[in-house]
């Protein structure tokens, strides 16, 4: 059963050229996905897209988020990549959750939101510790709004406190981190079968 992932770069800078740790962290989650048999689409860098703030589905003249929101529910499986900035989810991440706060409102005859039946997980970098924090706020988010969260959702890496390196500046990926983004690809990929396979019945299911 084909699978499809999309992978949204939270990260501040808004120059798609300009490289990010969050970009490096997604090559690194991609390339599981690719292993798993699930093709995923190019990484959008969130921070260049004009996403206003709000919590409808579509804030007006100007907003991209109607059509980043229909990009996103054209996949199976959705990777939440960010920064960690101040111990916690960067802002850019948080816009993006708080624009699915919509789909509460948008559920279909079966009580069911648009994002259900999809997968979603998280790839967090960072130079100070928060990737726990990090991932627990999203999760929350995520699975408020309809996404299932499989075994190992979130993959991360944390520089030394108080340090200087990146994680697009190491000469090689630690092995903990492969180990752990493969092992979120799979469980992901797996639970996205199951749920295309055998969807949510939802309230009058």
């Amino acid at each position: 059963m084909p699978l499809t992932a999309i992978a949204l770069n939270c990260s501040l800078k808004a120059d798609a050229t300009e490289p990010s740790s969050t970009d490096a962290m997604l090559r690194v989650v991609s390339d599981s996905f690719a292993q798993a048999g699930v093709t995923v689409s190019d990484p959008v860098r969130v921070a260049a897209l004009n996403i206003l703030p709000g919590v409808t589905s579509d804030e007006g003249p100007g907003d991209d988020w109607p059509d980043l929101r229909r990009r996103i529910l054209d996949h199976d499986i959705l990777i939440l990549g960010g920064p960690i900035w101040m111990g916690q989810m960067g802002s850019v991440a948080k816009r993006v959750l708080e624009r699915m706060d919509a789909f509460l409102s948008e559920t279909d005859d079966e009580g069911r939101m648009p994002s259900y039946g999809k997968v979603a997980v998280t790839a967090i970098v960072g130079n100070e510790d928060g990737a726990h924090v990090s991932s627990a706020q999203a999760f929350q988010c995520l699975n408020d709004v309809g996404w299932t969260i499989p075994p190992v959702g979130a993959v991360y890496w944390v520089g030394e406190a108080y340090g200087s390196t990146d994680f697009k500046d190491l000469d090689e990926t630690p092995e903990k981190v492969v180990k752990t983004a493969a092992m979120l690809a799979t469980n992901a990929a797996h639970l996205a079968r199951l749920l295309k396979e055998s969807p949510i019945p939802g309230a009058g299911g």
